[in-house]
């Protein structure tokens, strides 16, 4: 009997680049579900200190229209264990500059607890809506 792999990526997913893209369709061959959580603009600007430039409403049908995803729903946690017991997925997707930091330790050991995991994918280094966003501010 197969066991459905629900996979879960969190993300601010603001000026959407192949950076995303690759994520997803990384996360989504990991497992039989994906769902993406599209991070509200409320927990962005508590997060990095500024809003996104993209709403919260286009980030999410952005996401929700890429054929990797399952499902996309909105992600109003910092504590993405909270997002766990909303969700119960399997596997949760992370940048890996959270692997070995002290907050990715303790997501890690609080989701082994509830038989769910933490799978790490690097970024893509040439990209990133940080880049895109300096880029836009230095030429508008």
């Amino acid at each position: 009997m197969h066991v459905t792999v629900t996979g879960y990526a969190p993300g601010a997913y603001d000026l959407f680049h192949v950076g995303h893209l690759n994520i997803l369709r990384r996360a989504s061959a990991r497992c039989d579900r994906l769902v993406v959580g599209v991070v509200t603009d409320e927990v962005v600007h508590r997060v990095k200190g500024r809003l996104p430039i993209v709403p919260f409403d286009e980030r999410l049908e952005i996401v929700r229209s890429i054929r990797y995803v399952d499902e996309a729903v909105a992600d109003p946690y910092t504590d993405k264990f909270e997002a766990w017991e909303d969700l119960r997925y399997d596997i949760l997707f992370k940048g890996d500059d959270w692997r070995g930091t002290a907050k990715g330790k303790r997501l890690e050991e609080r989701l082994g607890a509830v038989g769910a995991r933490v799978v790490y994918f690097p970024y893509t280094m040439h990209t990133s809506s940080t880049v895109l966003r300096k880029v836009i501010s230095e030429t508008a």
